[in-house]
């Protein structure tokens, strides 16, 4: 895996609170990027199941037991 570096500008009594915690910057600003990454993702994910849901929901039941039947016999 290749990475890169990102940096932040916080205030600086935030960063000596951080260091009295023992709070690490990298830690913190890469879980930040995953959960918002995450959050975009899922969000693409909605959108893309609602314009399938229309789709899908003018199939019949009979025609995907039908369907299922048709695969199990092959």
């Amino acid at each position: 895996m290749e990475y890169t570096t990102i940096s932040a500008k916080i205030p600086k009594e935030l960063r000596e609170k951080m260091k009295e915690y023992g709070i690490k910057s990298s830690d913190v600003i890469r879980k930040a990027v995953y959960m918002e990454v995450k959050k975009n993702e899922m969000k693409k994910i909605k959108e893309r199941m609602k314009s399938v849901k229309s789709i899908i929901s003018k199939i019949s039941t009979e025609d995907v037991v039908e369907s299922i039947r048709e695969d199990r016999e092959k």
